[in-house]
């Protein structure tokens, strides 16, 4: 029997430590007279992360993948094309006849198969609101308020999500968590790779930024405005409320962010006239003041300032496309950056505007009319961004089955664009699971493309990738096989399924 029967969660080796606040004590002043050296103070400073990825690649052969059909992820297709992982990264990638195998290396003959990039969902719930759907596990939305940025969704994500598993059987190697939409500011998102753990740190995608979920439109006016018996009184009731809390939110990050830019500044030049000599050009230096101090710490606001110093990314909910062009003009007032629009049902009436901005549009093929926001979709929507000028296209799912089959999804997509006459390869359209996902969330240095020195995320289907009838025989996460098809003592079953009923039921 296959260790993950066993021993359904990799035991993973521990992180060093990180708290909160840290202090970087500063050099002590050189001494210029007889007088004793006394320590300078320390400057007030914070972790950025204080929740460090624990994440270990699972053990990993060389592989080299031969005779099949492969999209780099790029947009380019190899027939009998070859790929070589070694040391858990893509090392070659091309034609197999102009490419060498490495002697005693473990070979795959894929003839009559595809090789992609591995799926990257950029918007999934699972962990968050994981199965079984009870109440006790909707950890999705912090509804106390409608500004809630101080919250990280990797403190929801239970690990033991058996939807983890059916993602995996989906092609799926890593994913964006986000908080629910009831919020303005909904708070933090995080990625994570799609391996067994025993804590969301052990998943968490080492060195990703973390991302700051947003919603505009319905969501937020529904939860707090009039009717919700929530919060009498509250706000926001309409959309120019949201609009008005966002201003509000974005001026207290940015007075926040000069308080610490000014404190930083003051503690140089305190420290620098700390450590100059005594004496200078015969003259006694001034009395040393007391150093400046820092600003109150506010968890709220320190994450709307990751996001001012273009540390943390933006992943905005929205489906209007009036209401997507507002919040351009909001980030360009308070000079932040938007990554991606998510769902944006109406993001086909300004794809080039979303092209002009660098934003991408994280999009379903055909899942709209659920509500009026949502009313005015068309199932050419992800092929018209894709084709604006610099577009950048994204297949989503939010949704715990819809991220099991998202290659399908895409596959619709393609078909009603080139329908529509637009002409997308099938190349091209896997650039919206794999590369502007990646891209989107500030990975694509390290993964979402078949390219020598990235992580070996790569999945082998067992026929054409946009077909119904294709599944994933292999997926690979750094080079290490999470997912065997043929193999079901090899299928992980995390902890919470075992002796269930339909345990690791995936087909």
């Amino acid at each position: 029997m296959h260790l993950w029967k066993l021993l359904p969660l990799v035991a993973l080796a521990a992180a060093a430590c990180a708290t909160t606040p840290t202090s970087t004590e500063a050099p002590q002043a050189a001494a210029a007279s007889s007088e004793p050296m006394k320590p300078l103070a320390s400057r007030v400073s914070y972790s950025k992360d204080p929740y460090p990825s624990t994440y270990r690649a699972l053990p990993a052969e060389d592989v080299f993948i031969r005779n099949a059909t492969v999209f780099d992820g790029l947009g380019g297709m190899i027939e009998r094309g070859a790929v070589l992982i070694q040391g858990g990264k893509i090392s070659a990638i091309g034609s197999e006849a102009a490419m060498t195998m490495p002697a005693g290396i473990k070979t795959i003959d894929a003839a009559g198969k595809w090789v992609t990039p591995g799926i990257i969902d950029i918007h999934s719930h699972l962990g968050a609101y994981p199965s079984p759907g009870i109440e006790a596990h909707q950890d999705g939305n912090e509804a106390s308020g409608p500004v809630t940025a101080e919250v990280w969704v990797e403190h929801s994500i239970w690990p033991h999500d058996p939807g983890f598993t059916r993602a995996m059987a989906g092609g799926v190697t890593a994913m964006q968590i986000l908080p629910g939409s009831a919020n303005l500011f909904g708070g933090r998102g995080v990625i994570i790779k799609n391996v067994p753990g025993r804590t969301a740190q052990d998943m968490k995608f080492p060195d990703a930024p973390y991302t700051l979920k947003m919603a505009c439109g319905e969501n937020p006016k529904r939860v707090y405005g009039y009717g919700s018996g929530r919060f009498p009184g509250g706000t926001p009731f309409t959309r120019m409320g949201n609009v008005a809390g966002y201003r509000d939110a974005w001026q207290r990050a940015s007075e926040y962010k000069r308080k610490w830019d000014k404190y930083d500044a003051d503690f140089d030049a305190w420290e620098k006239k700390a450590k100059s000599p005594a004496t200078a050009n015969g003259e006694k230096k001034e009395e040393l003041k007391d150093p400046p101090s820092a600003p109150d710490r506010n968890l709220e606001l320190d994450t709307l300032m990751g996001v001012l110093d273009g540390e943390i990314l933006v992943q905005q909910h929205c489906y209007r496309a009036d209401e997507m062009a507002q919040i351009i003009d909001l980030s360009k007032e308070f000079g932040y950056k938007i990554s991606t629009f998510h769902h944006g049902v109406e993001a086909y009436k300004i794809a080039d505007m979303l092209a002009a901005n660098g934003i991408c549009g994280a999009l379903w093929a055909d899942w709209w009319g659920f509500k009026a926001e949502a009313y005015d979709g068309i199932r050419e929507n992800i092929p018209l961004v894709h084709k604006a000028q610099n577009g950048c296209a994204i297949v989503h799912s939010d949704d715990a089955y819809g991220i099991q089959r998202l290659n399908q999804e895409a596959a619709k997509a393609l078909a009603d664009g080139n329908k529509a006459g637009l002409n997308i390869s099938k190349a091209e359209a896997w650039t919206w699971l794999s590369r502007n996902p990646a891209k989107a969330l500030g990975i694509l240095d390290k993964t979402g493309t078949l390219e020598p020195g990235k992580n070996a995320d790569v999945v082998i289907w067992s026929g054409d990738p946009f077909s119904s009838y294709t599944r994933a025989d292999l997926v690979f996460v750094d080079g290490a096989v999470t997912w065997d098809r043929t193999n079901v003592d090899s299928q992980p079953v995390v902890d919470f399924e075992l002796g269930q009923p339909g345990e690791g039921d995936v087909k």
